[in-house]
């Protein structure tokens, strides 16, 4: 199972807008100079290094600004000025629904997935293309194996098959990394997102090479906040300490410089978590006799739960997220603060909609952007120190398997789960969990870890960090860290 590794070039535009957005509220003319974007990122006579002409580049990087303001690009006119939707952005009371949204300009209308005979073919005596095929889609025709796609289910058997490989799947990446179905295109051949479905993974953004799946900043909301002089409080998830070359102390001071009153570490509710999700898992299957529980850490994972797989609520921990447990501790104690959860993912926006303790969410993307655009270098900033400590095992929530660990930190021997980890969410895992709540067991394990991205959070979608540059950094901090168990009283 590969690890979510984003386009460079696309990765690189995304951040470039967002530089220019966060550059403009902070100067004089915001509207104005939003306005100016695509046309001073594409100016007359420049190169065009990616689409037909320069009006195409422009029009793509409008889209982008659009995504960069909070909008949902589907909903914006064409006849719309960037300057109005800049100052829409800074009126607007909170973040729209739906994270995700699509730049029909930058996609590339790849053709229907489907399964295509190449020249390759040798239309063999054999035949074994059309032995293995059940519905009687592919026969060989003068010489040559021909596909009816209307009988055709794209099941891949005939080039599964095919001794000299001729036949091969066509797959639109996005819709081949979804795991839901929840993107696809419609009558007209224009890729849609279907939000019921939708359990916002980031798995489409990830994989497709246009950039053409995008989310929706709010960072702008953020900034605005801040300009206004509110208390707005940072809470860093754990695998956030992967990301940059600096110390976690240092990554603090960074994010008190470009405008945050303080800065807590999302491991302090991993530490909460653990403990309610080790009493309840105790409860429920070693007392209690269930079978199995799953964790319920992972936002996209529960997304899954309310949308695909109801009938694996008996099953699913009730206990909270660590970002749950941290927003709790921040309102109780100032209730008065703007509180934003710094994400490695896109699902961590749909859980926040939902949590009225969490008031924004920042992914490691924007966090990288912000910094850029007030050059600030974090490996040359002075170390704050954190106002609570958290375990070695809430910090590892980052990694796959490590909130199963943590778990297990804290039960008996005798007590121990049986851990089966999910390691990133496909269609293989779904069929797995759907069988899981069916027969009413796991053979694999009685605590089951679902992590929907590959590797864990630090390679969540909107990381910027090599997984393993991030891993090996991860474990280093983690290993510096107090054991759960001198935290967790």
């Amino acid at each position: 199972m590969s690890i979510n590794t984003p386009n460079k070039q696309t990765s690189h535009l995304k951040r470039e807008i967002l530089v220019r957005l966060i550059r403009a509220y902070l100067g004089d003319n915001f509207e104005e100079d939003v306005r100016l974007i695509p046309f001073e990122m594409r100016p007359k006579g420049s190169e065009v290094p990616f689409r037909c002409c320069i009006h195409k580049e422009r029009a793509i990087l409008r889209d982008r600004v659009i995504a960069g303001l909070g909008f949902d690009i589907e909903e914006a006119q064409d006849s719309e000025l960037l300057s109005d939707l800049a100052a829409k952005a800074v009126k607007r009371e909170q973040p729209e629904e739906h994270p995700l949204t699509l730049l029909q300009t930058a996609c590339n209308e790849c053709v229907p997935a489907r399964i295509h005979v190449t020249d390759l073919c040798q239309g063999c005596v054999a035949r074994p293309c059309e032995s293995a095929c059940r519905f009687g889609a592919i026969k060989v025709v003068d010489g040559k194996s021909r596909i009816d796609h209307e009988k055709c289910k794209n099941c891949g058997m005939c080039a599964q098959v095919c001794p000299f490989q001729a036949i091969t799947k066509i797959i639109v990446p996005c819709e081949n990394a979804c795991p839901v179905g929840a993107i696809a295109k419609d009558e007209d051949g224009l890729t849609k997102i279907d939000h019921e479905k939708c359990i916002s993974c980031g798995k489409c953004v990830s994989a497709c090479p246009f950039g053409a799946v995008h989310k929706k900043s709010q960072v702008i909301d953020i900034i605005k906040h801040i300009k206004a002089g509110e208390k707005v409080i940072a809470m860093v998830a754990p695998s956030i300490m992967a990301q940059l070359p600096c110390t976690p102390k240092q990554l603090k001071q960074a994010i008190l410089q470009i405008g945050f009153s303080d800065v807590i570490e999302v491991a302090v509710g991993a530490d909460v978590t653990t403990k309610k999700e080790s009493d309840e898992f105790k409860e429920r299957v070693i007392e209690g006799g269930a079978p199995f529980m799953t964790t319920s850490c992972c936002a996209a994972y529960n997304e899954l739960v309310e949308k695909h797989i109801p009938e694996i609520k008996p099953y699913r921990s009730s206990t909270g997220t660590p970002a749950y447990y941290t927003a709790e501790i921040v309102k109780k104690e100032q209730p008065e603060a703007i509180t934003v959860f710094f994400s490695p993912c896109v699902a961590k926006r749909r859980e926040a909609m939902q949590n009225p303790n969490i008031d924004y969410v920042l992914n490691f993307e924007e966090l990288g952007a912000w910094f850029v655009a007030l050059h600030v270098q974090v490996a040359e900033c002075d170390e704050a120190e954190y106002s609570q400590d958290s375990s070695a095992q809430a910090r590892n929530f980052a990694i796959t398997g490590g909130v199963a660990a943590a778990v297990n930190s804290l039960l008996d021997e005798n007590e121990k789960a049986n851990a089966y980890v999910i390691n990133g969410l496909d269609k293989a895992g779904i069929r797995d969990l759907k069988k899981f709540a069916k027969n009413g067991k796991c053979e694999l394990g009685n605590l089951i870890e679902v992590m929907a991205c590959p590797g864990g959070c630090i390679g969540g979608s909107s990381t910027i960090n090599s997984y393993k540059q991030a891993a090996k950094q991860l474990d280093a901090y983690v290993k510096s860290s107090p054991d759960i168990k001198e935290i967790v009283k």
